[in-house]
């Protein structure tokens, strides 16, 4: 007579499929809603022109950008919109580090009104912050404590500035769709684990029954 299998669940392989299984959807689905996510935000791009005049002073050096492997910074200045004593907060490019963070480079401000085109964000990203800035080289900028700290009446957005006004930064924004692919293949990763759960679970379940011995 030979020997067979038998379906005898294991509790402790059952229980750990299922926390698996569940990690896994769970993070799979944070990474797909990730994906929708930017996927939205690139489909609510708004194109924006305005016209006004720079105020260099509150120039805002954003620290740790980086360009074809090159460490720079992307320079934020406050634009006062023509007719009126509101500002909006330009992106207005990125400018190669010096070797010595010392000093900073110098960045060319168009001086009396200009126009700038670009697209309008809701806010500059924001990265993880020990405390708060208020140097010239900051990590990011919140608008509204940018606001309260310069005194300046903020619109509750920033243009990341694609037209030229001849000031020598570059202006090679990162396509705004992405991460999308990224997102979608890490979520693919984890449903992927969490279905390899339930499979090693079913494997580890069988278990096999010996031939009675003659």
């Amino acid at each position: 007579m030979t020997a067979g299998y038998s379906f005898r669940p294991r509790l402790w392989a059952l229980a750990l499929a299922a926390a698996a299984c569940a990690a896994g959807i769970a993070l799979g689905n944070w990474q797909a809603g990730r994906a929708d996510e930017k996927r939205a935000a690139a489909a609510r791009l708004e194109r924006v022109a305005v016209e006004g005049e720079f105020v260099p002073k509150h120039t805002v050096y954003l620290d740790n950008k980086t360009r074809r492997g090159k460490a720079g910074y992307e320079i934020v200045t406050p634009l006062r919109l023509r007719g009126s004593s509101m500002h909006v907060l330009v992106n207005r490019g990125w400018i190669e580090a010096p070797k010595t963070r010392d000093v900073l480079p110098d960045v060319a401000t168009p001086e009396g009104e200009v126009r700038v085109e670009g697209i309008a964000r809701s806010r500059l990203p924001q990265p993880l912050q020990l405390k708060e800035e208020k140097s010239r080289v900051r990590q990011s900028v919140d608008i509204a404590a940018y606001a309260a700290e310069t005194g300046l009446q903020l619109q509750p957005r920033v243009i990341e500035q694609h037209s030229d006004t001849r000031d020598g930064l570059a202006r090679d924004w990162p396509p705004h769709d992405a991460g999308i692919e990224k997102h979608e293949g890490y979520a693919l990763q984890w449903y992927s684990l969490a279905a390899l759960a339930v499979v090693l679970a079913i494997v580890l379940s069988f278990r096999k029954i010996e031939a009675p011995s003659k």
